[in-house]
């Protein structure tokens, strides 16, 4: 192979693939995953939210934390929750595939605790599909930083 030809495939083979919008039905059933997976935590329901998980999923907490692998991240969730009760909603706003068998879900994340306490964050969901359907392979909470001055 000439040097020129294998420049080319090393340029192509690092280069980014552009994610494409999701068929009718992918969408569908990722977003469906999404609320399954609040339900499962708001429940406190480690069986529910295990089946929902990828057994590598890794999740970012807006804390800094990162938890990896699927028993980190449900025990993680249940102390989470049972520290801090508040109810939980994601709002999925776009659903992205970044290829035939990973999806991204881009969402309002909010915990409304008692009284007017409320923790409004992003999270970035990425979706592994598997035979068993869509799982939850990473999560990434944020809290929206201040504006640069």
């Amino acid at each position: 192979m000439t040097r020129p030809a294998l420049a080319c495939l090393l340029i192509l083979a690092c280069a980014p693939a552009s994610a494409q919008p999701p068929t009718k039905e992918d969408d569908a059933a990722v977003r469906e995953v999404v609320p399954r997976y609040v339900e499962a935590r708001e429940a406190r329901d480690a069986k529910a939210v295990e089946v929902l998980l990828t057994p590598d999923a890794d999740q970012l907490v807006s804390d800094g934390t990162w938890r990896r692998g699927r028993e980190s991240l449900i025990q993680g969730m249940l102390e989470s929750s049972r520290k801090n009760p508040a109810k939980r909603t994601i709002d999925v706003e776009s659903v992205r595939l970044l290829g035939p068998d990973v999806a991204l879900a881009d969402g309002r994340y909010t915990q409304a605790g008692a009284g007017a306490d409320v923790r409004a964050m992003w999270t970035a969901i990425v979706l592994a599909r598997t035979p068993e359907g869509w799982k939850i392979a990473g999560i990434r909470n944020m809290l929206p930083a201040p504006a640069a001055k």
